[in-house]
């Protein structure tokens, strides 16, 4: 499997996460060039014979709403600690789902705990030789907006 093909498998699974835990369909967008990340960045290391880190990221906006429909809570009465829960259920149920797909032994990874950094004007710089694969996800009226980044 190569390394496009695997962005893509992550890709589907955080589509179909998010469509099962909250009933939003999002397309699903290749940007340009865009190495910034939203407010709430969710990480996992993936730990395999091709080391790799999963980023979601999302504003605080599409969070709240996604928070809201995963808990069943007032969009008013999301926390930020409720939204960085999500945020981190959101990582580890798409690793999961694409940990199933996966075939080839060098992207079969270890799930690892998730972790949340958060902050403002926040991009990722790699090294040169780094690839970075980047998916958009949003749902027609742009409501809710994520972003999906693969490094290995």
């Amino acid at each position: 499997m190569s390394i496009d093909k695997t962005g893509a498998v992550f890709a589907d699974a955080l589509a179909e996460i998010i469509a099962t835990v909250s009933g939003f369909t999002l397309e699903i967008y290749e940007p340009e060039s865009d190495n910034k990340f939203d407010e709430m960045i969710g990480v996992m290391s993936l730990n395999s014979k091709k080391r790799g880190m999963l980023f979601i990221s999302a504003g605080e906006s599409s969070m709240r709403i996604l928070c809201s429909f995963m808990t069943g809570v007032s969009i008013d009465e999301v926390t930020v600690d409720d939204m960085q829960d999500a945020l981190c259920e959101l990582v580890n149920m798409t690793a999961g789902n694409v940990k199933l797909r996966i075939t080839d032994e060098d992207y079969m990874f270890t799930l690892m705990p998730p972790f949340i950094i958060s902050g403002e004007n926040m991009s990722l710089g790699t090294k040169k030789r780094v690839r970075v694969i980047s998916s958009i996800l949003s749902d027609i009226p742009g409501d809710i907006s994520v972003k999906l980044k693969i490094v290995y």
